[in-house]
């Protein structure tokens, strides 16, 4: 049963690095494959070409559930039930929407956001709007979190917002028959109203109903530091915990009534699959929750009809059903994370001599779990805790065995005896306040957590199996060989960057700038795109991610070219996060907190054989704070680039004034995203590109890059990459620079193409 399980995982797999998916008539003959698998009973064949017809079947079904690019922008009348409980920011809410009536072909769920709503929008009310939509698109990086690919996991087949003309109307309040949404909503807005003053809410939520929107950036990146994410969401182990005290509990209670129909080990079982269920669906059925509920299941089941049932075989089957409700999970690092997990605490606690008694247990699975899941969380992250195996060794039964019962136990009495419920809030809120405290310091930690480039498919496809060998039995020979095979993990390196060149990186950051500069030992990062709320900015989401992801673990200068939203907003999050030297920027007023330098003209430094250059601005304020820009000249003796911010038409004709030959680069990076103010055609003829880089986000409310200056573009003998259709875009400075397009090197199916 095994076997044949990985065999139909593979196969679903395999589709899952296509770049395109097959037509219909490579579909039949793989189907027609497995019927000829079938006939000679090649069963391993068979299940591994039934995954990938089921993922090609699954995947073309979602495509075709997305928003045609002719219907993007245009407003849409819908009517549609709020599917679960929307997120609030300062200024706008976000929520999907299950749409019901349309008047054009929309996807059937989008993922809407409100700005400044005027009403209370719940989870199961439903709503008629008037839209403006597009279809899935995010910003493609290297080491970035991939939008795209979640919101197709997610079954999200176009984004908007809300007009508000003409007004929203809500057409009805949502009822507890909608679905488990709704009863989330309720115990959401009952938590609130009863443990307003609890400092511990956010976790409370997050903990009984899988509601983690309200935890703050400090409170996650505690959480990461520390290894305890999967604490703060519900996950397998929380429902397993809770099915075995009902189980437990029900088996003395039922015991005790006499009644001999049924045997209390069944009434246990049907009782403690049925909570478990109920808790899934508190979370949304997330993948760890899936995945626990149908264990419990089998297991459960397994007691019902009086069957042995092997571990593996439940692990198996849990995994099976998982995939056949949605072969996308995979895509989810959660998926892997949860799996695996259970499987080394299967693989390193079963088929041993002597059990281990219940402490040496418990402290033999944190640290199984803490080692084996490091290599996965190096090739996702980037990043692994080293305190994680002492805060879970902690934290692990503090939150399972006192504060989760305690929890659950309030919320349901929230409903039935709210005093009491009140009083156990405030228990729970002390031991999550004493609990948070021990973590917070743990973080605080010098070298709690360590980054590293992501490790290679190759170097994790050592690592797996180091991972078997290293948990093998004692007294098992070679057991060392498992170190032995990890170390292409950390061992590895990115291709270095030899002196007398540099690496120039545009960043996909939507309607923003940012760009990284390597050269063979430093560092550069020019602008760092927008903040977007007090939450999230590109410096947090794109640039800190690439940055881990090439191993860069120092930035030797900084530069903000001036102070607009889309070009400084990610700064903050940048010099907080990261070892950062010097600071140039045109607005030393708006970083003042990092004791900045202003950029000027004649600026000048060398590294590795590698000039670097401040062309602008010169002393003298200038009409505008676009004009002031940093203007940065990079050369070397195999190729230069410039990268002149928001400059517009005034700094340009001063520019080629004051240089004139002098500005001639190989790359040039759009001024003003393309704006029409900008890349003015004595300029463009001045500084002679043979590539052009267009920093400009998808469907930009401000039309950059103009058709105007497009033209412009083309006149020329260069070649021109912009972010919305490219992704991030790479390059090597050369005389004839060779432009590596993310979204052509990493791109999948599911990623957006024009």
């Amino acid at each position: 049963m095994v076997v044949f399980v990985l065999c139909f995982l593979t196969g679903i797999l395999a589709v899952q690095h296509l770049t395109a998916l097959p037509e219909i008539g490579f579909q039949a003959y793989i189907f027609c494959s497995a019927v000829i698998a079938a006939g000679m009973r090649c069963w391993k064949g068979v299940f591994f070409l039934t995954g990938i017809v089921w993922a090609i079947f699954f995947a073309s079904i979602r495509l075709n559930d997305r928003l045609p690019e002719h219907l993007a922008g245009i407003d849409v009348e819908i009517q549609g039930m709020i599917a679960d409980i929307p997120e609030h920011e300062s200024n706008h809410i976000r929520f999907n929407l299950k749409v019901e009536t349309a008047e054009k072909a929309v996807p059937s769920e989008l993922r809407l956001t409100w700005y400044y709503p005027d009403q209370v929008v719940k989870a199961g009310q439903r709503w008629q709007f008037t839209v403006r939509l597009k279809p899935p698109h995010g910003n493609f990086n290297p080491g970035g979190f991939d939008y795209e690919r979640w919101l197709f996991v997610e079954g999200i087949g176009a984004t908007g917002y809300i007009r508000t003309k003409p007004e929203p109307k809500m057409l009805s309040e949502g009822s507890l028959l909608n679905g488990f949404a709704v009863w989330r909503q309720a115990i959401a807005d009952r938590l609130t109203q009863t443990s307003a003053t609890c400092d511990s809410l956010p976790m409370i939520k997050a903990l009984t109903i899988g509601d983690g929107d309200s935890l703050s950036p400090q409170q996650w990146e505690v959480f990461r530091k520390t290894g305890t994410t999967h604490l703060m969401v519900i996950s397998g182990s929380h429902i397993g915990l809770i099915a075995a005290l009902v189980y437990l509990m029900t088996i003395k209670l039922w015991s005790r009534t006499g009644i001999m129909a049924w045997s209390p080990q069944k009434v246990a079982a049907l009782s403690a699959l049925a909570i478990a269920f109920i808790y899934a669906g508190l979370t949304g059925f997330s993948v760890p929750a899936q995945r626990a509920a149908l264990m419990i299941a089998i297991a459960m089941l397994a007691i019902v009809s009086q069957r042995n049932t092997r571990p593996y075989s439940i692990l198996a089957l849990a995994l099976f059903g998982v995939l056949l409700v949605d072969p996308l999970v995979v895509l989810s690092p959660g998926f892997w994370l949860s799996f695996i997990a259970v499987s080394l605490i299967i693989y390193t606690l079963g088929g041993r001599l002597k059990k281990p008694g219940f402490f040496l247990g418990a402290f033999k699975i944190n640290w199984v779990t803490s080692i084996g899941l490091s290599p996965l969380l190096l090739f996702f992250f980037q990043q692994v805790s080293i305190i994680s195996p002492l805060a879970n060794l902690i934290a692990v039964p503090i939150i399972g065995i006192v504060i989760v019962p305690l929890a659950l136990s309030a919320t349901l009495l929230l409903f039935v005896v709210p005093a009491i419920a009140e009083k156990l809030f405030y228990v729970t809120d002390l031991a999550l306040q004493g609990l948070w405290w021990m973590l917070a310091k743990m973080a605080e930690l010098p070298l709690a957590t360590i980054s590293h480039s992501q490790p290679s498919w190759w170097a994790l496809g050592f690592a797996v199996p180091g991972i078997i060998v290293l948990f093998t039995p004692k007294g098992m020979p070679s057991r060392w060989l498992g170190l032995v095979m990890l170390c292409p993990l950390v061992f590895t390196e990115n291709e270095k960057i030899a002196p007398g060149t540099a690496e120039l990186t545009l960043l996909d950051v939507g309607q923003g700038l940012s760009a990284v500069v390597q050269t063979a030992n430093h560092t550069l990062v020019y602008d760092t795109g927008a903040k977007f709320s007090s939450t999230s900015d590109s410096g947090q989401s794109v640039v800190l991610p690439y940055l881990r992801s090439r191993g860069i673990e120092q930035v030797n200068t900084l530069i903000v070219s001036h102070g607009d939203n889309d070009h400084i907003g990610g700064a903050s999050s940048l010099i907080e996060t990261i070892e950062t030297g010097t600071i140039l920027t045109s607005v030393p007023q708006q970083l003042s907190k990092y004791t900045p330098v202003g950029c000027k003209a004649g600026q000048s430094w060398v590294w590795d054989k590698v000039v670097f250059t401040i062309l602008s601005p010169e002393s003298g304020q200038l009409s505008s704070e676009n004009n002031n820009s940093c203007v940065l000249q990079i050369r070397s003796k195999q190729g230069s680039a410039l990268l002149p911010g928001d400059i517009e038409a005034e700094t340009e004709s001063r520019l080629v004034e004051t240089y004139g030959d002098k500005l001639k680069s190989n790359v040039l990076i759009a001024p003003h995203h393309g704006s029409q103010t900008s890349s003015t055609p004595g300029f463009l003829s001045a500084v002679q590109p043979n590539v052009i880089l267009i920093p400009a986000g998808y469907r930009n409310q401000f039309g950059h890059p103009h058709e105007d200056v497009i033209r412009r573009y083309r006149d020329l003998p260069a070649e021109f990459f912009n972010n919305t259709q490219n992704g991030a875009v790479i390059l090597k400075l050369d005389k004839q620079p060779k432009v590596q397009s993310w979204r052509d090197v990493e791109g999948k199916y599911w990623n957006y193409k024009q």
